[in-house]
């Protein structure tokens, strides 16, 4: 049986002040719990409903699906819940491609982006410091594990960047260049902004490249597209971009 002071702290951590306090955070489901099993990620506990997993089993505790609801954040729980330790900061690595997000705040952007830099290999991702917490359960939700495979970092946006303005800086702007039309660098750090109000303009002096996806409707009604599918778009054609000067 789950104690009481179990599921209270199983519950607390669906915020933010909690998971800083405890220094933990939730995966649901077994793929989640899976990916960061694999990973360097230290797990404190794990409860399932009977899918075996191959860890210490000092730290499984077997319950029962009524228990499970009482912990899930989900609406259908999903057999298995994990508390992992919120790993320490690592150094940003700046030798290759990094996505910066100023001011994301939709939890389903923030892991659909992680998800997309895990597909597109880039392993660095920085974020403001008011972009939404990576460790919320709809980002791990939306991150399908990719969370494990992906540096995320949360600092002072405008003193990195000024600190490393001499790396190449793009993000996308609505009076950018057509990024169809663009030579896009392979390395350096691109910037995609919030999801109201685009990229900030303490954050916006600091681009040294401003590109633009074009729209090509007749009608051009739809102000602008979602944070995440204009982070998948960019993405796609820098690594286009890459695969073609290795054909050449």
């Amino acid at each position: 049986m789950l104690s009481k002071s179990q599921i209270k702290l199983i519950k607390s951590l669906t915020q933010k002040k909690f998971r800083n306090t405890h220094e933990l955070f939730v995966v649901e489901g077994i793929k989640g719990i899976g990916e960061f099993l694999n990973s360097e990620i230290e797990l404190v506990t794990l409860y399932t409903t009977g899918e075996s997993f191959e860890v210490d089993p000092e730290k499984v505790v077997e319950i029962d699906e009524k228990e499970l609801k009482k912990i899930s954040s989900l609406k259908t729980p999903q057999k298995a819940l994990a508390i992992f330790e919120i790993p320490a900061n690592k150094e940003v690595k700046l030798n290759d491609l990094v996505v910066a997000l100023d001011g994301i705040r939709d939890p389903g952007n923030l892991g659909t982006i992680i998800r997309l830099c895990d597909w597109f290999g880039v392993e660095e991702l920085i974020c403001s410091s008011d972009t939404v917490d990576c460790f919320n359960p709809k980002v791990i939700q939306a991150t399908m594990g990719s969370l494990a495979r992906v540096n995320v970092t949360y600092l002072d946006l405008e003193d990195f960047l000024t600190r490393h303005n001499s790396s190449s800086i793009m993000g996308t702007m609505l009076e950018g260049e057509n990024v169809y039309l663009s030579e896009l660098p392979q390395k350096g750090i691109v910037i995609f902004g919030n999801e109201a109000n685009g990229i900030s303009p303490e954050i916006g002096k600091f681009l040294h490249q401003r590109i633009h996806i074009p729209q090509f409707g007749k009608i051009k009604k739809t102000e602008s597209l979602n944070v995440a599918t204009a982070t998948s778009i960019i993405l796609s054609e820098i690594r286009r971009s890459s695969f073609t000067e290795k054909q050449n």
